[in-house]
């Protein structure tokens, strides 16, 4: 397995900062530190805290627009992988993505937007793809107030992951997920 370049090494230093000792440890020192490296070798490639935290939101939702790429071309298609990268089949070991249980990529997110309340302007990229992915499900041959209340449906789901707010249970979670999936397969035929 290839061995992560300096600037992932550095993005994970980071996140492992904002997991381990919250938003406003996150400093450039500190992921330096954390990372083995010194403050000029992170400099050369995050000469800012709003930097790096906009590095780590690329990072995220290019993982996350790497996930929708799968979709195919069909009605509803990308609808449903928005469902799937968002939600997974199953409920976590915790119960909700922010416990210690939690899916690394859900701790991380979860970290990194608690890390943005910091900056908060370090959402507008975050914003700009929501934007282009709300243009894609409102054109994705469902009607668009269907994908759009499927999307917000599933965006605060994802949220009560994140934030451990009474998300459903094993079994209620299935049923929730599958009754989603199907008002995307009903508003398709």
């Amino acid at each position: 397995m290839p061995r992560p370049s300096s600037k992932d090494r550095l993005l994970d230093a980071a996140a492992e900062v904002l997991l381990t000792d919250g938003a406003e440890a996150l400093t450039l020192e500190a992921v330096a530190r954390r990372a083995g490296v010194s403050k000029g070798g992170l400099f050369y490639h995050f000469p800012t805290k709003q930097a790096l935290v906009a590095a780590m939101i690329e990072r995220l939702v290019g993982a996350f627009d790497r996930a929708l790429a799968a979709a195919g071309t069909g009605r509803g298609d990308f609808l449903r992988a928005y469902v799937a990268a968002t939600i997974p089949e199953h409920p976590g070991p915790a119960g909700h993505a922010s416990g210690e249980g939690a899916a690394p990529v859900d701790r991380i997110t979860a970290a990194l937007l608690a890390g943005v309340l910091v900056d908060p302007g370090g959402l507008a990229p975050l914003r700009e793809r929501y934007a282009a992915w709300q243009r894609r499900l409102a054109d994705d041959g469902v009607d668009p107030a269907t994908a759009t209340l499927v999307r917000l449906a599933v965006d605060g789901w994802w949220a009560a992951r994140l934030l451990g707010l009474a998300e459903p249970g094993p079994g209620l979670h299935e049923q929730v997920r599958r009754r989603l999936l199907e008002m995307i397969d009903d508003a398709v035929r």
